[in-house]
């Protein structure tokens, strides 16, 4: 169980849920171990966070545990949303741990949102990798093309192919580079997403190595936590759906204790701003 994730699912207003898929990691695999690696890493967390004057575990969390995948990804995507949208028709915010990025398709699926916000190293914008187009490096692809998100916000993102630069020059794609990262948060005003759902996604690599090297594609020169944090503040209360992925066992656990606190930083902003 996550901790402090102590709500029963009838009451919650947020549901983590465990998305351990590990099907097309092209580098270190691993992801398998990022749900259970964020919980166990998450437990020396204090309850309580100063800066909201809130206890993470009286803010309606409730952990449903972990979704266990199998070979067919598209069959296990589609399960997967249909369990993330069942928190979504309880009026639930979901929350779901990686896995691979490409878990992100059936939390998009799920929330449906107008906006998709990924804290990225890549673009994550090839139309197919390998010839399969639900690689993880195809994720920011399908939300725009296949499941009706309007407009993409990649921070973070510093490496891509030729065809994703030139999709990312496209009216529908935001790419905010890690040495503009800070001036992009300060520059979110309070209708940043007015009349927009938005959904946000953390992959973990979008960090610098130096700070969390247990992911599957190390990329460096990255946002670092603060800018992270910082983040996911802005974009939380403007939020139906968040998830963190990418990470994985080879570290010591600097990327699961990144991936947790992101989480609980979410949760904590999303219920400030509801209050």
């Amino acid at each position: 169980m996550f901790p402090g994730a102590t709500a029963d699912r009838e009451a919650a207003s947020y549901v983590v849920v465990g998305a351990p898929l590990d099907a097309t990691t092209t580098f270190q695999p691993g992801t398998r171990f990022g749900p259970d690696r964020i919980r166990r890493f998450s437990e020396t967390f204090d309850d309580y966070d100063r800066r909201t004057d809130s206890r993470f575990s009286a803010l309606g969390v409730h952990d449903a545990g972990d979704v266990a995948p199998w070979d067919d990804v598209e069959s296990y995507l589609d399960h997967l949303a249909g369990e993330l949208r069942a928190a979504v028709i309880d009026d639930a915010v979901p929350l779901a741990l990686g896995g691979e990025h490409t878990v992100t398709h059936a939390g998009v699926d799920a929330v449906e949102p107008d906006a998709l916000v990924v804290l990225d190293a890549h673009l994550d914008l090839r139309d197919a990798y390998d010839g399969n187009p639900l690689n993880h490096a195809c994720v920011t692809r399908r939300a725009l093309d296949d499941l009706g998100v309007d407009r993409v916000t990649v921070v973070g993102a510093r490496t891509g192919s030729p065809e994703e630069w030139d999709r990312a020059d496209e009216p529908d794609v935001e790419v905010v580079a890690p040495d503009d990262a800070r001036a992009w948060v300060d520059g979110l005003g309070p209708d940043a997403f007015a009349g927009e759902s938005v959904y946000l996604s953390v992959d973990i690599d979008g960090a610098d190595p130096g700070f969390a090297p247990g992911t599957g594609t190390m990329e460096p020169f990255g946002l670092s936590p603060r800018e992270m944090r910082d983040a996911v503040r802005a974009v939380a209360p403007a939020a139906a759906g968040f998830d963190v992925v990418e990470v994985n066992d080879r570290d010591d656990g600097q990327a699961a204790a990144l991936g947790g606190k992101l989480l609980r930083e979410f949760v904590h902003a999303h219920a400030a701003a509801d209050r």
